[in-house]
């Protein structure tokens, strides 16, 4: 199975900004998630990054004079917009925000703008006092309203030195963000249940026992499941993350408390994935008040924890049950044992020994095991791994459906 997209073109329209040298990794970002980039830009533009950096990364000339004497004996306006899939405006500065909005044909990216029938996104870069202005605001809001689409901006530190709204969103945050766009609807319909994130043990009141799951995982499958048409309930540990787009989160702390939430919903979802990486144990009796720091040695009792994946793989309705096994070692092996003793569907395994997957990571990599075969997904960043996954359980449970 192929980790990229096919047959999409994107092309991507830099405005003269200081943000205009992200560009360049925006265009790899986009290129190793299988997108074919084009580049159009405006003279400012060149002023922050040069076309012949852009054509190297792209693979492909950059088009910036609107009357190019070559490009105009093919239109080369007309074919750039009927070409692309998704137009991208990243950096989008104030000024051609403002002209976008006029319906101005003054130059390339405009006049594109103007003539394409692909969808067209705004990623908004500029000082924060210029963009809290209304007459930016009033831009904005009205491309909105024509149905033009606007991811960002971020906030915080600038080039001129202050801190606010008006960041152009990283390139990563955006390539992420066209990989949704475009995620087959393989899961439209479908209802999924999933877990992310650590689960918490108290000991008292200010102590616990966790883990260093970051919930990264289990939050890009939950956004890519939405964005491949599912209808999503995330039961989400105690983590820092924005809750995707579309989908239905249900925050708990302790492993008894995701039992709880699983179970409570688990009828009204046919497919279950548990990501999240759920305590073994907790505590047999937690203390009231703080333990105080005393004796040289302390002894806590611990008791095992309700196994949840077990749980819901052997309740009736049965949903299909996708595990997850990070490992140190042996890690297909362990992954095996888990997936019949527990009786899943499917298992996704990872090495968490490495520090650049897993735990914390961006990236990820995972062996994906069922009863009569396996799959590897090789290290790549979690948004994608998410897809890749995802297709798996889509492919395997409509061979299911069919076989009823």
């Amino acid at each position: 199975m192929s980790q990229s997209q096919t047959n999409q073109n994107i092309l991507l329209a830099i405005g003269g900004g200081i943000a205009a040298y992200k560009s360049a990794d925006l265009i790899r970002r986009l290129k190793e998630r299988g997108f074919d980039v084009r580049v159009v830009m405006s003279q400012s533009a060149k002023e922050f990054i040069t076309p012949l950096t852009l054509q190297a990364l792209s693979g492909h000339p950059v088009a910036s004079d609107l009357l190019d004497t070559a490009a105009e004996a093919a239109m080369g306006h007309i074919e750039l917009a009927r070409w692309a899939d998704l137009v991208v405006v990243a950096p989008a500065t104030a000024n051609l925000i403002a002209r976008i909005n006029a319906g101005m044909a003054d130059e390339l990216i405009t006049t594109t703008c103007l003539a394409t029938e692909a969808p067209v996104v705004i990623c908004p870069a500029m000082n924060q006092q210029m963009y809290r202005n209304q007459a930016t605001q009033d831009n904005l809001a009205n491309l909105a309203k024509r149905g033009l689409t606007i991811w960002g901006p971020a906030s915080g530190s600038q080039a001129c030195g202050e801190v606010g709204p008006g960041r152009m969103q990283e390139p990563l945050e955006i390539a992420q963000q066209v990989e949704q766009f475009f995620a087959p609807k393989l899961l439209q319909g479908q209802s999924i249940l999933l877990t992310a994130g650590p689960t918490r043990e108290a000991i008292d009141p200010v102590r616990y026992i966790s883990n260093h799951s970051s919930g990264k995982m289990g939050f890009a499958l939950a956004k890519m499941a939405a964005a491949m048409g599912a209808n999503v309930t995330l039961v989400a540990g105690p983590v820092h993350l924005p809750t995707p787009a579309g989908v239905t989160r249900l925050d708990v702390e302790s492993t008894q408390d995701m039992l709880n939430a699983v179970m409570q919903n688990v009828d009204n979802n046919k497919i279950f994935i548990g990501c999240a990486a759920v305590a073994d144990y907790r505590i047999g009796e937690v203390a009231e008040d703080k333990i105080k720091k005393s004796a040289q040695n302390m002894q806590l009792a611990l008791v095992r924890n309700p196994d949840i994946l077990a749980t819901v793989a052997s309740h009736k309705p049965r949903p299909f049950t996708v595990g997850f096994a990070a490992e140190t070692q042996d890690v297909e092996h362990y992954a095996k044992d888990k997936l019949i003793r527990k009786k899943l569907d499917m298992i996704a395994a990872n090495d968490v020994s490495n520090p650049e997957l897993g735990f914390n990571a961006e990236q990820n990599a995972l062996k994906v095991i069922w009863a009569d075969g396996q799959h590897d997904l090789p290290a790549t960043d979690k948004l994608i791994l998410a897809r890749q996954l995802l297709t798996l359980i889509a492919e395997h449970v409509a061979l299911l459906q069919d076989d009823k």
